[in-house]
């Protein structure tokens, strides 16, 4: 049994919008993992918390006002009114307007702001919000299937009471919304282990990416090639987040758990196992230093939902049976029922031992740079963002009225799995 505290956030609503037909980010992907952590008796051991829905203000705290503004006024109804703010926000194809766009946001932001708060205010050891994770939102637009960067403005509140904070990022795209953000400063350091080349999305990444001024050497980028397989994934990311560790000695750990680095993944490249996945979290897990973790990508639904799952296990130390429990979405894990499927891929690994060296060594090259833990002066704390008291938990007896829930139909596409033959479709860049 695992002697930490842990803070589950989790809204029931947040699963069912959707982005649109043949869209590859389905919200649905989250109902799945709460489903599975409910049936394997997980959230016995959690504090599991409805979360507060973020304002128009929170989300400002790190964009851009017009933009925000934007979010909450466009609707699919009225989007030929925004023609010129479409593009100028990079709203359209792959960040679509969809119905509820903004209450969303409000969900997904909302979690990870009220974690970080619970956090800083030592309610919890271990917060979790598998909606969170949207790495590529940008301070003035959409990128990647995010609009609103919950991470940063999680980030942001934590600076209130942590000197330095730690941010790892393990989706197969690269944290460019996060690195871009804190770029400037050695308050945070932002090391991502990301697919590069290629033209992939986003094309940042690069080693040489190390950031600027005060933040010169706090962005690590771990570039990867296609096919990376579990033994070596882990033998660059153990010692990296070891030298990271012990360079800059955070006291709060940010960790994005994007599934699109598992093999199989709809639009990824890599071979990662769910256990191969899974490894990396509970390494991080292991420093005991306070943790918020996150969702992110990942575009293969019933894997996603089982790494997810899989990944809350080992935060609680609770070993959970491979053969899955029955639940409301069961036939979406045919044919084998099992958390642990066959993730590995033809797909060849073109990472040599060579290459996986040279990043290593040039990572560690970057770190010697640094200041060990650079020191900051701390002012007078800034009041929380969300005080803890003003959040009203809504009465769990009463039901979403019939407008409500008509609001939220689902379109019946949301539920048929169809990634499971389906090729990447062309023309949509590729995530969170």
């Amino acid at each position: 049994m695992s002697n930490k505290t842990i803070a589950y956030f989790y809204d029931a609503d947040v699963g069912n919008f959707h982005y649109g037909p043949g869209h590859p980010m389905k919200p649905h992907r989250l109902a799945l993992t709460h489903n599975l952590v409910l049936n394997y008796g997980l959230y016995k051991k959690m504090q599991i918390y409805r979360p507060y829905r973020a304002t128009a203000h929170d989300m400002c705290r790190f964009h851009s006002d017009d933009y925000i503004d934007f979010l909450q006024r466009v609707t699919p109804q009225n989007i030929q009114n925004f023609t010129k703010s479409l593009s100028h926000f990079n709203v359209g194809d792959d960040c679509p307007v969809f119905p509820g766009l903004f209450d969303f946001c409000s969900m997904y932001t909302g979690a990870s702001l009220e974690a970080a708060t619970k956090l800083n205010n030592n309610l919890c050891d271990i917060a979790v919000n598998w909606a969170g994770g949207l790495h590529h939102a940008k301070k003035f637009e959409a990128s990647g299937f995010c609009y609103v960067n919950d991470i940063v403005i999680a980030i942001l509140e934590i600076l209130k009471y942590h000197p330095r904070v730690l941010y790892i990022d393990i989706d197969i795209h690269h944290g460019d919304g996060v690195q871009e953000a804190f770029y400037l400063t050695d308050r945070v350091m932002t090391v991502s282990f990301h697919k590069y080349g290629n033209h992939f999305f986003p094309g940042t990444g690069d080693m040489y990416e190390v950031g600027l001024e005060n933040g010169r050497y706090y962005s690590i980028n771990v570039p990867l090639k296609d096919g990376i397989d579990d033994l070596m994934y882990s033998g660059l990311f153990k010692p990296v987040i070891q030298s990271v560790m012990e360079f800059y000695r955070p006291s709060c750990i940010v960790l994005q758990c994007g599934a699109d680095s598992l093999g199989c993944d709809r639009l990824g490249c890599f071979s990662l196992s769910i256990k191969g996945h899974g490894e990396c979290v509970e390494y991080v897990k292991q420093f005991n230093v306070p943790l918020l973790v996150m969702g992110g990508g990942g575009y293969t639904v019933r894997n996603v939902a089982r790494c997810w799952t899989y990944e809350t296990s080992l935060l609680l130390n609770d070993e959970i049976s491979n053969e899955l429990p029955y639940n409301d979405y069961f036939e979406y894990f045919a044919p084998d029922f099992t958390l642990h499927p066959d993730t590995t891929t033809r797909i060849e690994n073109l990472n040599t031992k060579a290459y996986i060296d040279q990043v290593r060594q040039g990572v560690h090259d970057n770190l010697k740079c640094i200041a060990h833990a650079p020191s900051v002066q701390m002012h007078d704390v800034p009041p929380d963002l969300l005080s803890l008291e003003n959040i009203e938990e809504p009465d769990p007896d009463v039901r979403n009225s019939t407008k409500d829930q008509d609001e939220r139909i689902e379109p019946a596409n949301e539920f048929y799995d169809g990634d499971k033959d389906q090729d990447k479709e062309d023309g949509v860049v590729l995530d969170v």
